[in-house]
Formats: structure tokens, sequence, C-alpha cells
């Protein structure tokens, strides 16, 4: 019996994977690669001297601590977000829809100056607060403030779609069913969307860790305070310390890719749970 070869519009297996295996190569493991090699070429006792030094790893808490506390932040607002774009209809949704976007689109140091001026505590937002004794431009505050600005949109995109698949005749049947509103959340609503919300997690932790541009104006660099990582990376180059931004920059590396892993053999478990359980 003659054999058919199956059509695809693509080049065969062979030729796609070895380009994408190169272009990944020259984009991102070389880069990578060459932190490393930079970073092992130190010593212990240098690398650990950059490394563990009181500002340093301030940096590395406020960065990594604001990084996950925007994420959480964003996976419930964002949430919110996309059920009511994709529930609800209402005057100036296609407005709403596209200020989602905006942190996208909008370079980041006007992010940062908009956000500072506006809660600066002569601003519009900063002196209602500065009224009652919180002051939130110029301290940690603001950073995690900023990184809820850049990463929302990281979340709702990839939620809103996965609502839009949810049909509305099951949360109908659930009530039908006597169940609350609650439980039609829980046992309905949330397993469908888990692993998207893990995903714009991710996503919106993964931008907050390197983002650079809008905090800057709004964290105020006060040292062991607001110092955030990608500034004292930014230091140690204007001082020409190459191997201590490097070894601070693998350092940031390593933490960011196993947190990354964690959260994507989370996504993994779940979407393999709830597939067996359906």
């Amino acid at each position: 019996m003659p054999t058919f070869r199956r059509y695809s519009p693509l080049p065969g297996f062979g030729l796609s994977l070895g380009y994408t295996i190169f272009y990944l190569s020259l984009i991102v493991l070389i880069p990578l690669s060459a932190v490393g090699s930079k970073t092992i070429g130190m010593g212990w006792e240098a690398f650990w001297s950059a490394v563990s030094n009181p500002r340093v790893v301030a940096s590395y808490q406020l960065s990594f601590g604001a990084s996950l506390l925007a994420a959480v932040v964003n996976v419930v607002f964002g949430l919110v977000f996309a059920w009511v774009l994709v529930r609800y209809r209402f005057p100036g949704k296609g407005l709403v829809d596209a200020l989602v976007d905006l942190p996208f689109a909008l370079p980041t140091a006007v992010a940062g100056i908009a956000l500072s001026t506006i809660y600066a505590e002569n601003g519009a937002i900063g002196g209602l607060f500065a009224e009652h004794g919180v002051e939130i431009a110029y301290t940690p505050k603001g950073v995690v403030l900023a990184l809820v600005f850049i990463g929302l949109p990281f979340v709702v995109r990839t939620v809103q779609p996965v609502l839009a698949d949810l049909e509305k005749e099951v949360e109908e049947a659930a009530a039908g069913l006597g169940a609350s509103r609650w439980q039609t959340f829980v046992r309905i609503i949330l397993p469908h969307v888990l692993p998207a919300l893990l995903t714009g997690f991710a996503m919106a932790f993964a931008r907050a860790v390197g983002e650079y541009g809008s905090v800057i104006f709004i964290a105020g660099n006060v040292p062991l305070v607001s110092e955030i990582t990608p500034l004292m990376i930014i230091t140690k180059l204007e001082q020409y310390d190459y191997e201590g931004a490097t070894a601070v920059a693998s350092v940031m590396l390593v933490i960011s890719f196993i947190l990354l892993l964690v959260i994507n053999a989370l996504q993994g478990w779940m979407q393999n749970r709830y597939s067996k359980g359906a």
C-alpha cells in the first residue's frame, strides 16, 4: 500500500528543530553562557564578596519579594479584570480593554515618571495617603506599585481567552443543581483557569524581576531600603566592576530560573491532575 507524507506548510522536523536550537542559542544560550563563564573566572572569594555585600543582599530581598507580591496582586485583580471584560457588556468596554495593554506600549521610563509624580507626597494620589502618614513614592511600596503596573497585562491577557472558552451554561447548570456562587467558583471556574493563572503569574513575576525603567524613578534608590538588583548591576557596570556585575547577575539568573522551574512544574502537575479528573 502506498504511503503518503503528511503535508506541512513549514519545513520538516529536522530543519525546524535545527533552526529553533540555533536561534535559541544565538539569542539566549550564548549570552547567558558568557555571564556564567565570566563569573566562573572570578574565583570563589571574589564571587562571594560581590554577591554577599549587604547592599546587594538587600536588593535581592526587595527585587524578589516585591516581584512575588506584585505577581500575587496581579493574579487576583487580573482575574477580576478578565472576568469583567469577558462576561459583561458596558459603555467604554473597548477603551478599558485597550487600556489593559497600555503598560506594553508605554515606555517604562514614562511610566516611572508618571507614577512617581502622582504618588509622591505632593501628588494627586500620594498626597491623600500622606495625610494619613503613608508614603508610597520613594519607598518599597512604590516599587511594588510599579511592578503591579507593568505586570497586570500578562495575567489579564493569559486568563481572558480561557474564560471566554468557558461556557456560561456550565455555571448555570451548577447553579441549577444547587451550588452556591462560591462553590461554582471553586469547583467549576477555578480549576478551569488555574493553569492560565499560574502562567500569568510566572510571566508577571519574570517581567517584574528584571524591570528597571519604571522602578528606578519611584524607588528612591535608598541604600539597604529601596535599591533593586538591576540598579546594583548598573552601578557596578558604571564603576567598571564587570566581574561584580556578572556575579550579581548570575545569582539573579539562577534564582529566577529555579523559581520559574518550580512554577512551571506546578502548572504541569495541576494540568495533569485536572485533565485526569475530567
